[in-house]
């Protein structure tokens, strides 16, 4: 039942079919309403002109709608904001950028509005992403596969061009040349009845493209094989001019963001200046289709044109780089028309033959191709407006010869130019290949691994197996791999011992005499598909990762599962996102005078002064400095360097990392960081202040699924290079100043191992924050075991006391449980320990900690404090 049912909810072509037909409907009734709503509202705008003075009417106005659609695309849809094709580029390339209903309803009505208000900006561009996020929020109706949800919204994207242009076959071209580039059945099928069925409603209801005088179109074009060489320097002039006016919209864009003022300031800013420009133009520039259709059948002076090509040409980079939601696709084909009407009479001067006409339609196709790059959809888009046969020859001369000189020129998108500039880049290697054919083992790999030397017993080496989780070790010699061992390989030797090797003691049996000598490795660069196929190839769990012998990461199918899962669900967008660095609001310096520096990230106010007193007692323990951060989060449509934030709350939490630093008398340094990436920020703050220790508060638990301590704490983990403290406040001790009373008794399960010294350097300084102090160092012990091994413990105290005197009470008792958790937690139950530091066993309860889950066991199942230590890393 349940695999039938399986089966009827996977995507099926008539389910793909149905759905591109609702797509076109939606499309074109989003397309004729926007027509008709930016229509109605710019012919309102030019009527006020004839009741007031034009000086007057036209700026207001632009700066009234204009702040009005900058603040609903800030407010309600960011992702709204600009033409929308790049987004919905980026979409289609599986980059995680947000596509649905309320994103094309934003769009719509903010389009409606900046155009309305006369600003230089077309309504084509709108409409493929409003085509595309219906068709976004239409595909998560019925579960489908992400290949078909990417179908869906081509065609959605293809829709609203077809029925924005009146061209559905314009429509298509522009998915297979731009957007999507498939040429799959499913691809195209659905892409041509969405296309068709927007184009045919959209013309049904009067969604004229461009609304030209057809049969006075007709009977003025025409074309003789001496014009060529006109059509090839109308080509190559539009090439120059497209590859100057891209160039021209991303200054224009970097120009607004150093502003450094809001959307909604910036559309207004741009709303004004195009109000008051055409306030000084004649009265026929401020109807922008009557100028097009005049430009068009040759009734304009060419120097009306120029004027007409210089001003398109300036509003529309002022327009576009402020973000307003609107396109190129119309302020493209005005300039190409005006560009060819000048062109066309110059001809027809010199030559006595020739039509301005001709040469402003194939213009238009020219100065489009120069700015899109779509040479054959220009081609088809002024074709089917006219359906003038006349016009082929001369479009494709000019559409051809414009792109070759632009691409020379300007190589490459503008589209993909302009989502470089919010820190996405596309390339056809991404967007078409998997995680496993393109992530390299170096990417999943995990860089902290447990090894076991070459040189240690079998006794010991038996000792960490009980200790850890682990079912096979690396060996190494000199950080040189030299083998590896498994439960397998002890087993058998233990079975052997009771026979041939009788005479011999397991501490006389070193592990180099028992490990397997020649591991199968991998290299860094190694694909997954690699690594899965040899883990499957030889029935193993793990591949050590090794570059020129030296252990550098250890791969598992875990990792390579983890890996898969990320991409198909858009989460590891490293290799097609560079994430924009965070960027420093506000710092403020202390003379650098400690031994290191420690870092502190605050956030909330209510833990903050319990975090930063244990910061300060361990930075006057060890003279350190202090690094406190605070990171502020922004939208990733938002750039930190230009987001306007507000850090009175923060400043004030940093005065209080202040005035204790002050009173302790150590070095502190503050900033404010503005990122998309809390962990980013944290990271970059490390490397660049040198940081030796992170101390971080941590909930206890995470509703982050495949996370341990939650998406940000689990990165820092895996990717800091300095020692990491992590603290969970009990319940008593969440007050803004510690008491006397909250860190009296310690519990420090300890079991040897790399980390234990760390809890035990830490203690010293912490204990300062308890009144008479009392430490418990225990072991955990299987109830099998009758004599336990309390050496590790005695050696601790012993370091402990000879570091220094204390005056505190220290003791060393075992504990017997099932499991750490287990017997950790019911110690602190019975006996009421304030504060708990897990830090101290080998390196497999750190790996535990980060796999499995024995702090957050232990967190929540205690109300004291919980700390956790983990080393640092080799840079």
């Amino acid at each position: 039942m349940n695999q039938r049912f399986r089966t009827w909810w996977q995507p099926r072509r008539g389910l793909a079919i149905a759905e591109a037909c609702i797509i076109g409907l939606v499309a074109a009734l989003s397309a004729v309403f926007l027509k008709v709503g930016s229509g109605w509202l710019g012919t309102w705008r030019v009527h006020t002109t004839h009741l007031l003075p034009a000086w007057l009417v036209l700026p207001a106005i632009g700066l009234v709608l204009g702040f009005l659609a900058g603040w609903l695309v800030d407010r309600l849809a960011p992702e709204a904001a600009g033409s929308g094709i790049p987004q919905v580029k980026a979409s289609l390339a599986n980059v995680p950028v947000n596509l649905s209903w309320r994103v094309a309803g934003v769009k719509l009505l903010s389009a409606i509005i900046a155009i309305g208000s006369g600003m230089t900006l077309g309504r084509q561009g709108p409409t493929v992403q409003v085509g595309a996020g219906l068709a976004a929020g239409m595909s998560r109706w019925v579960p489908t596969s992400p290949d078909h949800r990417r179908q869906m919204i081509a065609a959605g994207a293809g829709a609203g061009l077809a029925a924005a242009f009146n061209a559905p076959i314009a429509g298509v071209l522009f998915i297979v040349e731009e957007l999507l580039q498939d040429l799959s059945g499913l691809t195209l099928g659905t892409a041509i009845i969405a296309s068709f069925i927007g184009g045919v409603i959209s013309r049904l209801l009067g969604g004229g493209s461009l609304d030209l005088n057809l049969q006075l179109v007709k009977s003025s074009s025409q074309f003789s094989i001496p014009e060529i060489p006109f059509f090839i320097l109308l080509g190559i002039l539009a090439g120059l001019f497209g590859a100057l006016f891209n160039r021209g919209l991303i200054f224009s864009i970097k120009f607004y963001s150093k502003l450094h003022i809001s959307l909604p300031l910036r559309v207004a800013l741009a709303g004004f200046i195009s109000g008051v420009v055409v306030a000084m133009l004649p009265p026929s520039f401020r109807d922008n289709t009557g100028l097009r259709e005049s430009l068009i059948t040759g009734g304009s002076h060419p120097s009306v044109a120029a004027i007409a090509f210089a001003a398109q040409f300036i509003l529309t980079l002022i327009a576009f780089g402020s973000g307003a939601p609107g396109g190129l696709f119309a302020p493209s084909l005005i300039l190409g028309s005006c560009l060819g009407h000048i062109i066309g009479v110059s001809e027809l001067y010199i030559t006595g033959v020739g039509s301005p006409t001709t040469y402003a339609l194939a213009g238009m196709g020219g100065f489009f191709s120069a700015v899109s790059k779509v040479p054959i959809t220009a081609i088809v888009i002024v074709f089917e407006m006219t359906t003038d046969f006349n016009l082929v020859l001369p479009l494709m001369i000019v559409s051809v010869a414009a792109y070759l000189v632009a691409d020379k020129v300007v190589p490459g998108s503008l589209y993909e130019k302009l989502l470089e500039l919010k820190g996405i880049t596309l390339t056809k290697e991404v967007a078409m290949e998997g995680a496993l054919s393109k992530l390299t083992a170096k990417d999943v790999m995990q860089e902290r691994v447990e090894t076991l030397d070459a040189e240690m017993s079998l006794e010991e080496a038996m000792q960490a197996f009980a200790r850890s989780h682990h079912r096979g070790f690396p060996v190494v010699e000199d950080s040189k791999l030299v083998g590896i061992v498994t439960q397998s390989d002890l087993l058998k030797i233990r079975e052997s011992t009771n026979h041939t090797l009788s005479d011999r003691n397991l501490a006389d049996i070193f592990l180099k005499e028992i490990m397997t000598s020649v591991p199968m490795t991998v290299s860094p660069i190694h694909t997954l598909s690699n690594v899965l196929y040899l883990l499957d190839r030889y029935q193993i769990s793990r591949l050590p990762v090794v570059d020129r012998r030296k252990l550098i990461g250890i791969i598992t199918r875990a990792d390579i599962i983890r890996a898969e899962a990320d991409h198909l669900n858009c989460e590891n967008a490293t290799p097609k996102l560079r994430p924009e660095p965070s960027y420093i609001v506000y710092q403020t310096r202390s003379p650098s005078t400690g031994r290191g520096r420690l870092l502190v990230p605050v956030a909330n106010p209510e833990t903050a002064g319990v975090l930063l007193q244990m910061a300060a007692a361990i930075a006057r323990d060890r003279h350190y400095e202090i690094d406190c951060v605070q990171v502020m989060l922004i939208p990733r449509h938002s750039s930190p360097s230009e987001t306007q934030v507000r850090t009175a709350k923060s400043r004030r939490l940093l005065r209080q990392a202040e005035v204790l630093a002050k009173k302790w008398k150590i070095p502190l340094h503050t900033q404010i960081r503005v990122t998309h990436d809390v962990a980013q920020a944290i990271l970059e703050t490390i490397n660049e202040q040198h940081i030796d220790l992170i101390l971080m508060g941590w909930k206890g638990n995470t509703s982050t699924p495949g996370r341990i301590f939650g998406s940000v704490v689990d990165t820092i983990i895996r990717q800091a290079t300095c020692e990491v403290v992590l603290v969970k406040l009990g319940t008593t001790s969440h007050s803004s100043l510690p008491t006397q009373h909250s860190f009296n008794s310690w519990l420090v399960p300890v079991a040897g191992g790399p980390n234990s010294p760390l809890a035990i350097k830490l203690l010293p300084a912490l204990i300062t924050l308890g009144n008479d102090p009392k430490i418990r160092l225990t072991q955990v012990f299987k109830p099998s075991e009758l004599k336990p091994d309390m050496s590790i413990s005695e050696q601790a105290i012993r370091h402990l006391m000879r570091r220094r005197k204390l005056s505190s009470t220290v003791v060393a008792l075992p504990v017997q449980a099932n499991s750490v958790a287990e017997g950790v937690i019911n110690l602190v139950q019975t006996e009421g320990y304030d504060v708990v530091v897990l830090g101290a066993s080998r390196e497999g309860l750190l790996q535990q900690a980060i796999q499995g889950n024995i702090p957050e066991a232990i967190a929540s199942g205690v109300e004291s404090t919980v700390i956790l230590v983990r080393g640092a890393m080799q840079k």
